[in-house]
């Protein structure tokens, strides 16, 4: 009779073993096809860019300007489809690379600074603002690597 309870204890202790690596394993594998989740805090990101800048841009934009700034170019993000509105467990879907350009972004925040009366002193202050940006988006994991294209290199960070 012991002989049969010690089988039957190390076949249950063997079944949950089992069980617990399948399961371990499915979700390490669904997770890994999943993007990692990068949570923007519009609070976080002012501060952390504000706290980036150069002292002269600090010394010239007021922080409403900035937090303009910082709006527009993530409106401009969504625009280019690099903001999803769904992003909860989403695959790792894609494709083509996406190069994000300092001046085209910095071009289209002094359009929108134009077109809102918002006064610009200088336009590397805007250039400024969106480096500070682009490196709160890689201190949270938002962006993928530098651009190794030649024909790219230097454009930005590839977004992931």
């Amino acid at each position: 009779m012991p002989g049969i309870t010690l089988a039957f204890v190390v076949a249950a202790a063997l079944a949950v073993f089992v069980i617990a690596a399948v399961t371990v394993g499915r979700e390490a594998h669904r997770l890994d096809a999943v993007a990692p989740r990068s949570v923007y805090i519009p609070e976080e990101a002012l501060e952390f860019v504000a706290e980036y800048l150069p002292p002269e841009t600090q010394a010239r934009l007021r922080p409403d300007e900035l937090e303009q700034l910082l709006t527009w170019h993530m409106r401009w993000l969504h625009a280019k489809g690099l903001q999803p509105s769904n992003v909860v467990d989403r695959r790792q879907d894609i494709t083509t690379p996406v190069v994000v350009g300092d001046d085209t972004v910095a071009a289209y925040l002094l359009g929108e600074a134009e077109r809102h009366g918002v006064q610009i002193l200088d336009d590397v202050d805007v250039v400024n603002v969106v480096d500070a940006h682009l490196a709160y988006f890689d201190a949270i994991g938002a962006v993928g690597p530098r651009a190794t294209d030649p024909d790219v290199a230097g454009s930005g960070p590839i977004s992931s």
